[in-house]
């Protein structure tokens, strides 16, 4: 097995666990590169099916090639999809920055969803490269009756052995990309042939790295058009997967905040 076998394997291994220990159960669909590959992940652990609902949490606000490709492409791969809507950002905490206190929309989106289909467990798409914050997480990782993340009391996970506590409406967040980067990603897409929403490649000098609400995600520069000419860009790029989002060039401990109150 080479290192893509091995990632997938594990990532199948974990989502069959999620599936076995966790229901209802339910996968988030971000739309963007990472959440793509969660499903085909979850194709190939249950013989070419998803068997549980995927759930995009809508805020209003995303680039409408996404659109266009969940609405094609959640028939095409016949998932079982939910929508969420988003409360309104004034109803968001004040003291957050501008871009964190838009982003904490889909906070209140998903805790919405999460109790009205009372699921115990909620996959999905983030990988500890990404940002320092998710570094801290677990492979299954519990949040309160409040959906907080209690970032100082995680169960330990020695030899794949995942703990599900079960009090009273609490929820298990797994993460089957944990162990991933973003080239693992890319060179996984490569191979696979995933479907990618286009944005993800160069037109004029730029492209998005990352995927978010249209106000608050902006593209980086690169001439990269093709897969193999993003996986040769991120074997000597410099700058983070992260450059294009507003909120991680604000506060510091802001997506902390919003991690620790339940954020995607």
């Amino acid at each position: 097995m080479d290192h893509l076998d091995q990632l997938e394997a594990q990532s199948v291994f974990i989502l069959r666990e999620a599936y076995r220990k966790l229901k209802p159960l339910a996968m988030l669909w971000s739309l963007g590169k990472d959440s793509n590959v969660m499903v085909w992940l979850a194709k190939k652990a249950f013989l070419g099916r998803v068997p549980f609902p995927v759930m995009h949490v809508d805020t209003g606000k995303k680039f409408p090639e996404m659109y266009k490709f969940r609405d094609e492409y959640a028939k095409k791969w016949d998932l079982n999809l939910l929508l969420g809507e988003c409360p309104p950002v004034e109803d968001m905490d004040p003291s957050l920055p501008p871009a964190a206190r838009s982003a904490a929309r889909k906070t209140a989106g998903l805790a919405a969803m999460i109790e009205k289909h009372k699921l115990q467990g909620v996959i999905a798409g983030i990988r500890r490269d990404e940002q320092g914050t998710r570094a801290k997480e677990r492979v299954f990782s519990p949040r309160g009756a409040s959906h907080k993340w209690d970032i100082r009391n995680q169960p330990p996970e020695f030899w794949d052995q995942y703990a599900t506590p079960h009090e009273e409406g609490m929820h298990i967040r797994v993460h089957p990309l944990l162990a991933w980067r973003e080239i693992d990603i890319w060179r996984y897409i490569e191979r696979e042939g995933i479907p990618l929403v286009d944005l993800y490649f160069a037109k004029n000098g730029k492209r998005y790295r990352s995927l978010g609400d249209s106000d608050i995600t902006f593209p980086v520069e690169s001439n990269a058009s093709t897969l193999a000419e993003v996986i040769e860009e991120l074997e000597t790029t410099k700058t983070s997967e992260r450059a294009g989002r507003a909120m991680d060039h604000e506060s510091e401990d802001a997506f902390e905040r919003l991690r620790v109150a339940g954020y995607l």
